[in-house]
């Protein structure tokens, strides 16, 4: 006969086991932190603050600076404005106290003349690709303009017609010494046709970069010799339509434009003296 207390010892011991098995609804701790951790973690965070703060320390600033300044604009705006007032009220009273009409004179913008650049009869232009400045005459009688040039011989390159030619500069022209004897070279962009006493003459034309104190063109140039001329260069109408209006009045408006081993622009009031106004085209 079994013993009681050995079905109980093994039923407990059962229920134990079982017991182990039986998984738990109970959610897991949060991991505990050590000090060094927790530490980072602070520091972390207020380096974050700090930086955010100078940042918007940094914009306030910003606002603050533009706002001072648009204030001040609109003090200096204002003032104008009170001393436009007081000097329309003036004008309009008069010096006998009667009132006068002003007129606005707007003839440059009606005739289209207000965006154009004003030269005189002659000018130095730059030739940046020949490194030098020449002087050139304005003649709105020509169409095409003229570049002086000696050498010139025409070749070929991948197809195309190209010109090689050295400027053609007589003693007195002024330009820059060490170019007077380069090679400049050039696609032919058309050929004219050239009526003269002794006949019919054919010329190449080249475009070029060309600049006149605010103006930096590519402008077309029949070669021809010039060197017998006073002017190395001549302007002509396609280059001066729609871009200049000439004072005839006036000469060398603008500045010399400088070129390495050139002459400063102050002299050249020097190379100015002296010009003949005679020349024909």
């Amino acid at each position: 006969m079994r013993h009681p207390l050995l079905h109980t010892g093994a039923l407990s011991l059962a229920l134990l086991l079982f017991g182990c098995a039986v998984p738990s609804d109970r959610p897991e701790p949060d991991p505990v932190l050590t000090p060094d951790e927790f530490a980072t973690r602070i520091d972390r965070l207020e380096t974050e603050m700090v930086s955010r703060c100078d940042a918007q320390h940094e914009l306030l600033a910003t606002h603050v600076q533009r706002q001072e300044l648009m204030d001040t604009d609109m003090r200096e705006f204002g003032s104008l404005l009170r001393h436009l007032r007081a000097d329309i009220e003036r004008l309009e009273r008069g010096d006998d106290g009667e009132p006068v009409v002003v007129s606005r004179e707007c003839a440059a913008d009606e005739l289209g003349l207000a965006n154009k650049a004003v030269v005189g009869r002659s000018e130095w232009i730059g030739l940046p690709d020949a490194g030098t400045y020449l002087k050139a005459r304005i003649d709105s009688g020509a169409n095409t303009s003229s570049l002086s040039a000696t050498d010139i011989t025409r070749f070929e390159r991948d197809g195309e017609d190209w010109v090689r030619f050295k400027l053609g500069l007589g003693e007195n022209d002024v330009a820059v010494e060490g170019v007077r004897d380069d090679w400049i070279e050039a696609p032919i962009e058309r050929r004219v046709r050239v009526l003269q006493a002794a006949g019919e003459t054919s010329r190449p034309v080249v475009s070029l970069l060309m600049t006149l104190g605010p103006i930096r063109e590519t402008v077309e140039f029949t070669l021809t010799d010039r060197s017998h001329l006073n002017y190395p260069v001549l302007l002509g109408r396609r280059f001066l339509m729609d871009i200049t209006v000439i004072d005839v009045a006036e000469s060398y408006i603008h500045e010399r434009p400088e070129f390495p081993g050139g002459r400063p622009a102050e002299e050249a009031e020097q190379d100015e003296a002296g010009d003949q106004d005679d020349e024909e085209a």
